[in-house]
């Protein structure tokens, strides 16, 4: 539904009205519903647009590697969202790569990351076998 926010010339207050469409809106006289005034100034606000993103699954494997090379953490955050979704079950730790790149974390920060949690589980593994 589309939203507009507009101030009150009269009491100075600010306000968001709401239309069921587009067509409703140019029909409408906007009035205030603090004062009833109809002297509304139109506010102009940020507006989001999303960005399609590709579709990481159907890429080819240099695609993904490039997506790789290119360094940005966020795609390949993606990346490994998107790929990792097709996947049934899903590894825990796969999922918190995926999420910490997704934050922007540098990739080289999170495989280091990984990697000393990996090498810290085979010690312990080991540990528990010779003691069993």
């Amino acid at each position: 539904m589309p939203s507009y926010d507009y101030r009150c010339n009269n009491c100075q207050r600010s306000l968001v009205l709401t239309y069921a469409s587009y067509k409703e809106y140019d029909k409408a006289t906007h009035i205030c519903p603090h004062c009833n005034s109809t002297d509304l100034t139109r506010l102009i606000s940020r507006v989001g647009i999303t960005k399609s993103s590709p579709n990481y699954s159907n890429m080819s494997s240099n695609e993904m590697l490039s997506v790789f090379e290119g360094g940005d953490s966020r795609e390949v955050g993606q990346l490994f969202k998107q790929v990792g979704e097709s996947v049934p079950g899903g590894d825990t730790e796969y999922h918190e790569v995926a999420d910490r790149l997704l934050r922007g974390e540098k990739m080289d920060t999170v495989e280091a990351d990984m990697r000393d949690k990996s090498e810290k589980q085979i010690t312990q593994d080991k540990k528990r076998n010779t003691i069993d």
